[in-house]
This record gives C-alpha cells, structure tokens and sequence, in this order.
C-alpha cells in the first residue's frame, strides 16, 4: 500500500472556488494549492482575489483570478469557460460564496426570502450544471463540495431565510450525488461559527462568551478547520464518500445565536 498521504494529494487538478477573496473561501483554496492543484479565484472583489492568488503562486500552483458574482449567469459561464481555456480542465468545484444575517420573520420579506435562496442554493445548482459536463468531459470526472451551514441542521428564532436555504442546499447536495456518482462526488459541509474577518467585524466580548457556552469544543472554529475538511472531500482519499454532510461546527446542537421572540 502507498503512503496514505498520497491520497490527500491533488497534483494535477484543477480546482475552482467561489467566494474564495476571503475567508474560507480564501483558506480552501490555499489548501487545495498546498495539495499541488492550480486554482481559479473567484469573488467580486479584484484585490481580494489578487492577494490570494499570490498567495497560491508563492505555494508553487499556478492561479487564475476571475471575477464573478456568481448571481449573474454570464458571469457563471465566463467562470467555467476562462478555467477550461486556461487550464484545459475542471476537477474540482468548491461552491462557497453565500450567506445571509438572521432577521426577525416577520420582518424578512418575500424578496428577501428569495434572495437568500437563490444565493445560497440556486447559484451551487447552476455552477454544478455547468462544471459537471466539463469535469466529465476533460478529467473523466470530478468532486464537488458545497459549504454549507448549521444554521441548515437546527431551527432558531431569526433564521426562517438563511436557515432554510441551507437546509436545501445540504439536501441538495444529497440529490446531486445520486445524480452523478460514480464519475462525480458531490458532499457538503455543515459550518459552525468560524472566525473569519467577516464574524470578526461584529464580534464582542460578550457575543463571543455567549457563543463559546453553547459550543461543546470551547473555542470558534479557523479557516483551516473548513479548508482541512473541504481537501479530504476533494482528494481521492475520499474516493468513496458522496451525498455526505460533514458537520464541522465544535460539535454544535444548536444555534449560537439567541434572536429575540416575535413581538406577536
């Protein structure tokens, strides 16, 4: 048997991520380059993707810096197509741009609603269609991870939009496997509280106390935590796991965040 670390390897590979200016995004990408895979950088923000990209030359992996928001269907295809011309290939697809802030329901609009929705779960659906015919097509196959959230495991005040649209990109995930195995993996992960420079941008004292008591691992989750969990489901080391959400959240069993009750 080869040394069970080669598994993990991803020379070769190419990999796109979205969201991946910053964060864990940013992290995954790193990871993947680390792992020996060329990576496509993807968010709205050009420095953000720079200053990763470099990151990833400094590791020796080539890096393509496309600017997309993923919400716009052109730009989705542009993605696909600049990593096909650049690269020759997709093995990879990591879809991580998303997210939304808790609201009070009564205050969350129906525009809202569907806004979060289609951030979160109808953009991972239209890169998938688009990169899996290419992963297939130009690598024989692929892997597909989708990061998604606690927040889609366990009901809370304040999260009827994100915690929903969650739960069906984690079910999503699950249908997607059945629809593509054996020649593409498609798994998830299920995120917990992690300090990103996003959480940190709010992040007091108090708020923090509040979210380390409800958490069983005592501390909020690295970037490095999601990134070492997104390359196991990536790498061939994980050849025989799909329609999987890993839960990587400091062994939560519920939302950390207390929403006040509806004023009803």
């Amino acid at each position: 048997m080869a040394n069970i670390l080669d598994s993990f390897r991803l020379d070769g590979q190419v990999a796109i991520v979205t969201g991946s200016g910053r964060g864990i995004g940013a992290g995954t990408a790193l990871a993947y380059a680390d792992a020996g895979a060329d990576v496509v950088v993807s968010a709205r923000t050009v420095s953000q993707l720079e200053a990763t990209a470099e990151k990833i030359r400094e590791r020796g992996q080539r890096a393509l810096v496309v600017p997309c928001d993923v919400l716009q269907a052109e730009q989705r295809e542009a993605l696909v197509a600049k990593t096909v011309e650049e690269f020759g290939r997709v093995d990879i697809l990591v879809n991580n741009a998303g997210g939304w802030p808790p609201k009070a329901t009564l205050d969350t609009t129906e525009s809202e609603f569907d806004a979060c929705f289609r951030f979160n779960v109808t953009t991972a659906l239209a890169m998938t269609r688009l990169c899996v015919p290419k992963m297939v097509e130009t690598a024989g196959g692929g892997a597909i991870v989708n990061i998604s959230s606690v927040a889609g495991r366990f009901n809370a005040r304040g999260f009827a939009a994100y915690g929903v649209a969650k739960a069906a990109l984690s079910f999503l995930t699950k249908n997607l496997a059945q629809d593509f195995a054996p020649k593409v993996r498609v798994n998830g992960i299920a995120v917990g509280s992690i300090l990103t420079e996003a959480l940190k941008g709010f992040m007091t004292d108090a708020f923090e106390q509040q979210m380390l008591a409800k958490t069983p691992m005592k501390r909020l989750g690295k970037v490095e935590d999601i990134a070492a969990c997104a390359l196991y489901l990536a790498s061939p080391a994980a050849s025989y796991v799909t329609g999987e959400i890993y839960g990587v959240n400091g062994g939560l069993t519920q939302i950390q965040v207390e929403m006040p009750e509806a004023n009803i």
